[in-house]
């Protein structure tokens, strides 16, 4: 007989029987959060901030490994095509990071999913980043349990796994099973997230090492995306920094759940965090199953609709951005996976992007002046988004990135006008003091992760007809807030869909159907040609 739906379901998107039932107000590890959440922002200009000298032994490793990657490649790669140059450098940083531990293991690990943000070279590098972090030992888990839980490990735990599931640059991953509660027969089984134990100090040491090398590196290194190291050095503290204190994951999740719930999005779930059981280095949370998303073949015999999935995970991840500001800021198939009964199971908060009403206000002017082909509304919106300086004359950077010119497609340009058109546009952005705030390279690293996930998961679905109904779902389903904020009304919405495959380089307006394998083939042309230089 099936029992009765958690309570707590009711305004968060749970599982439907949850082992115990959160109440926001009787979560001890949450009072104060929003002081500790503006704490840790306020610290990291201090991390940042360029001394007259950051710790000198850390300086001197640091610099050491640096120099000596840089020098090798001077010596061996650089005078080679630009390819293999780009390469040897990529190769170089990765091998550097690898040995100075897990603060630039981390850093290396968010930019391996950063594919279309950095060049293709480096994120490949660093994908071998990802497992590359021993776990602790279990005597050190333990410690740090029993130091954060106040008592020993037996006490909280019937069964604690000494090997993780996991161990990731900031924290190890175990399986757990709690001692019953009065009157269960058997106990919850959970995951227990466990810090490393002295990451904190690690990252705020390298941080400030990062701070100080970061201006030295500026021009030296051939690689565009990273043209302005002191810029990623501050994206990466933003993003490191809450990672430090897991209370303000648990919060996350929470809020996430929340949010997702009131949209209404019941094909996602995120697991419950502990009412008790968390602390700046400790989170338990339910323990929750499901298929890898890139299992497609399993999910295919499990007779669950991929299309749907995906229609799901993208209708969610925008309407959270657009309606409260709100999304999980690290998708990738490690921190998600899709349930027995088809739904999207997220994991690992430690990035969670949250927006200031401004930027909301900008990021849902983006997203329908994109699908309006407004092209002077999607500057004013970059702009709001901090991607400009406030004094950003709009017009002149439509003129100087020539968008009031025909469009070209992209692939009917030869290599030379290829890489001229592309060092061009770079050109006039850095000229305009154009920057990537925190808030656009997380969400971009998501759609990367979308673009992925419908290449494995759904090769042949229309993506201009999928772009198409769900901005015109968001119009429709949301049509108050979009007229009251930023004063479109529903009745006055239309999709422009040339303008949407205008966006991805293509300029005819036949009206036929894109699929992302035809989309792939593209780009597959284009990265060919570029890869002759």
């Amino acid at each position: 007989m099936e029992t009765e739906q958690s309570p707590d379901v009711e305004h968060h998107a749970f599982t439907d029987h949850g082992p115990w039932v959160v109440r926001e107000d009787e979560c001890t590890w949450s009072r104060g959060i929003g002081v500790l959440r503006a704490t840790t922002r306020r610290q990291v200009p201090l991390l940042t901030a360029r001394r007259t000298l950051p710790p000198p032994v850390r300086l001197a490793v640091v610099g050491g490994r640096l120099g000596s990657a840089l020098g090798g490649w001077a010596l061996r790669e650089r005078r080679s095509d630009a390819s293999t140059s780009r390469a040897g450098i990529s190769r170089r940083l990765r091998h550097a990071a690898e040995v100075l531990g897990p603060t630039y293991i981390k850093l290396g690990q968010i930019i391996s999913s950063g594919e279309g943000l950095f060049p293709a070279e480096l994120v490949e590098e660093f994908k071998a980043c990802r497992d590359q972090v021993p776990a602790e030992s279990f005597d050190d888990v333990r410690r740090v349990v029993e130091e954060d839980l106040g008592r020993p490990i037996d006490d909280v735990f019937e069964h604690f796994e000494h090997v993780p599931i996991a161990a990731a640059s900031i924290a190890q991953v175990h399986s757990a099973r709690l001692h019953p509660v009065a009157g269960a027969t058997e106990g919850a089984e959970v995951v227990v997230k466990v810090q490393r134990p002295t990451i904190r100090q690690q990252v705020q040491s390298d941080l400030k090492v990062m701070a100080w090398l970061a201006p030295f590196l500026v021009g030296r290194i051939p690689i565009a995306a990273l043209a302005n190291p002191p810029a990623l050095v501050e994206l990466f503290a933003e993003t490191i920094s809450e990672e430090l204190d897991f209370r303000l994951e648990a919060q996350n999740m929470l809020d996430v759940a929340r949010s997702t719930a009131e949209l209404g999005q019941r094909g996602v779930i995120i697991a419950r965090p502990h009412p008790e059981l968390v602390t700046r280095r400790v989170l338990v949370m339910e323990r929750l199953s499901g298929f890898g998303f890139d299992d497609l073949e399993s999910m295919q015999a499990a007779g669950i609709d991929t299309h749907e999935v995906l229609r799901t995970g993208m209708t969610a991840f925008t309407e959270g951005c657009m309606v409260h500001g709100l999304f999980h800021g690290d998708l990738h198939g490690g921190n998600l996976f899709i349930t027995a009964d088809g739904r999207i199971a997220l994991m690992d908060f430690g990035i969670t992007a949250r927006m200031t009403d401004l930027q909301r206000t900008a990021f849902l002017r983006l997203m329908i002046t994109g699908a309006m082909g407004d092209i002077r509304g999607q500057i004013a919106a970059f702009r709001d988004l901090g991607a400009l300086p406030p004094d950003t004359d709009l017009d002149d950077v439509i003129r100087e990135l020539r968008l009031d010119q025909q469009l070209v497609d992209p692939t009917t340009l030869s290599q030379e006008q290829l890489v001229g058109e592309i060092q061009r546009v770079i050109k006039a952005l850095l000229g305009m003091g154009a920057r990537l705030p925190k808030i656009l390279m997380l969400y971009v690293k998501n759609l990367v992760f979308l673009d992925a996930a419908i290449a494995n998961l759904a090769p042949d679905l229309d993506l201009i007809g999928e772009i198409a109904t769900l901005s015109t779902h968001l119009a429709t389903t949301h049509g108050d807030r979009l007229a009251a904020e930023i004063g479109v009304s529903p009745t006055d919405f239309t999709v422009d869909t040339s303008a949407i495959k205008a966006s991805i380089g293509i300029v005819d307006d036949d009206g036929e159907a894109i699929t992302y394998r035809e989309l792939q083939k593209r780009r597959d042309v284009i990265r060919r040609r570029l890869e002759r230089r």
